[in-house]
């Protein structure tokens, strides 16, 4: 039998193997569409993915406004309104001292008395020098009138008429001469009592009883008898930095707050001003006054001085988390439509958490609260939440802004 016809007697295939053919193509098309749908499906998922990180999302908020009023805090050294050292004017011995340190004096009151015995022997003898002149002055006046009297009769010489006349007048300027030596000793002994020059308080007594006292100031404090303080009124000297000089002004509201009396404030006001800057701290020196009728502030204590600055430009408060530290200066990022657009801004006020804008916002704005790093402008941003609702007190100033510092302008972030 030829290979043909073995061939085409062949028995055909069975209706099994054909069904079990199809399967197997089934079970091959099911594992290639269960490995290849998955992996086209979490690609097109990452490149939705992909497209959705590609665009950042920011918080925004609405800048508050900032006080028409700011307060600037500035350290003060409070000072007595009148502080004066007393010093004697005449030499001796401490007799008596009728006052001690923290003493409620009034003017012209009895401080101490000096005992000044060689003052005393000065005067005597000045006023028994004073008799001799004034006797020998009515000799000479008597003399005088007498050679005045005979000057015509030619009894006496014309010389000794001129004679009698010039020693009437030596003896009536050496009277004057004695009196004013009296008059002058008769005050430096009044000046063994020490007066209260004025109303206040005796911080000092540096001296005691049969202590030897020296006329003048030539030995410093420690010729000092006593010293005085007015408290009744206190001054506060306070070093204004330069940009707040405009509106330092007298009659310009300060308060002042002191460590030891936590919660309160004691009023005073801005009366002068030194005109010109220090040139080493370039600041003003300014004088604020402040009543003290009870004598609670003391004279040299530290204070804080509040001093409440009309804002004539308007100012707006934002987070720090908010400022863009570029090379191109101090930026913020603002919302305009689905972009970012980056704005140049001038600093005020430092207040730790929270720093003043007075340039470059207007207030509408929606800022862009923790920018990211790369944050360009132009760049398209997606909003994670709306803006911020405005705070209630958005319009007051906060109470971080009792600091005075100036914000630190821009560097690298």
């Amino acid at each position: 039998m030829s290979e043909q016809d073995a061939v085409g007697s062949s028995p055909p295939p069975s209706k099994h193997g054909v069904l079990i053919g199809i399967a197997a193509l089934a079970i091959i098309a099911l594992v290639v569409v269960g490995g290849v749908v998955p992996r086209l499906k979490a690609k097109a998922a990452l490149k939705s993915r992909t497209n959705d990180l590609a665009v950042p999302s920011v918080n925004v908020m609405q800048p508050k406004r900032g006080s028409r009023q700011q307060e600037v805090v500035l350290p003060g050294n409070i000072q007595a309104f009148t502080d004066s050292p007393i010093y004697a004017r005449t030499n001796g011995y401490l007799k008596k001292w009728y006052v001690d340190i923290g003493a409620h004096v009034k003017a012209g009151q009895l401080l101490a008395e000096i005992d000044t015995p060689e003052i005393d022997q000065q005067l005597q003898q000045a006023r028994a020098q004073l008799n001799t002149a004034k006797a020998n002055y009515a000799l000479a006046e008597i003399t005088a009138n007498r050679y005045q009297q005979l000057k015509n009769t030619e009894a006496v010489a014309k010389q000794d008429v001129d004679n009698a006349v010039g020693a009437f007048n030596a003896n009536a300027a050496t009277v004057a001469a004695a009196e004013y030596q009296v008059k002058y000793l008769e005050q430096v002994e009044s000046f063994k009592k020490i007066y209260a020059p004025f109303d206040g308080v005796i911080t000092a007594r540096n001296t005691d009883i049969g202590a030897l006292i020296t006329a003048g100031s030539s030995g410093g404090v420690g010729s000092q008898l006593f010293h005085m303080s007015a408290t009744h009124t206190l001054r506060v000297y306070v070093n204004v930095p330069q940009q707040y000089s405009p509106a330092s002004k007298p009659g310009l509201t300060a308060d002042l707050t002191l460590p030891e009396f936590p919660g309160r404030r004691f009023q005073g006001r801005l009366v002068r001003t030194a005109d010109a800057f220090d040139l080493a701290s370039r600041t003003l020196l300014v004088e604020v006054d402040v009543d003290n009728p009870t004598g609670e502030l003391l004279p040299g204590a530290y204070t804080e001085v509040h001093l409440k600055i009309p804002n004539e430009v308007s100012s707006y408060i934002l987070p720090v988390a908010a400022l863009i530290f570029r090379s191109q200066g101090l930026q913020v990022g603002v919302l305009d439509g689905a972009k970012a657009r980056l704005v140049p801004v001038t600093l005020g006020r430092d207040f730790g958490g929270e720093v003043e804008v007075v340039s470059g916002l207007t207030g509408q704005e929606q800022v862009i609260v923790n920018p990211p790093d790369s944050l360009i402008d132009g760049e398209e941003v997606r909003v994670a939440q709306g803006p911020a609702p405005a705070s209630p007190s958005q319009h007051a100033q906060p109470a971080s802004q009792q600091n005075s510092q100036p914000a630190p302008q821009g560097g690298p972030r």
